[in-house]
């Protein structure tokens, strides 16, 4: 089992910059992605951003150039997001694949004023 733990959101007004963390725990053998996705109300849960036990990452189009997804440990994983829009208002769900599963946290509120 893994549980996650959210922390970083919050209000910010356009233009600026929120880092998220996610503090994992549990077993982490097996461990194959960390990253975040998102749902904004009414919408589909999207991925934001992955980085997978390679190193490699995968961003959203629509995040590209603006969000950076981290990890310190496989127990650590970060998202530093810049020049917020009012579109990126959501829930932020931090995610980790161990082996075949996936886990989700509770999710930590962005809100972005225009």
């Amino acid at each position: 089992q893994v549980q996650l733990v959210e922390s970083g959101g919050g209000l910010v007004q356009a233009g600026g910059s929120l880092r998220l963390s996610c503090a994992a725990s549990g077993s982490m053998f097996g461990i194959n992605a960390q990253g975040w996705y998102r749902q904004a109300p009414g919408k589909q849960r999207d991925l934001v951003a992955v980085i997978w036990f390679n190193d490699d990452t995968n961003y959203a189009d629509f995040v590209k150039g603006r969000f950076t997804v981290s990890r310190d440990s496989s127990k650590m994983v970060y998202l530093q997001m810049n020049s917020l829009s009012a579109e990126d208002t959501a829930v932020y769900f931090c995610y980790y694949r161990r082996f075949d599963r996936d886990y989700w946290g509770q999710g930590t509120q962005v809100t972005v004023s225009s």
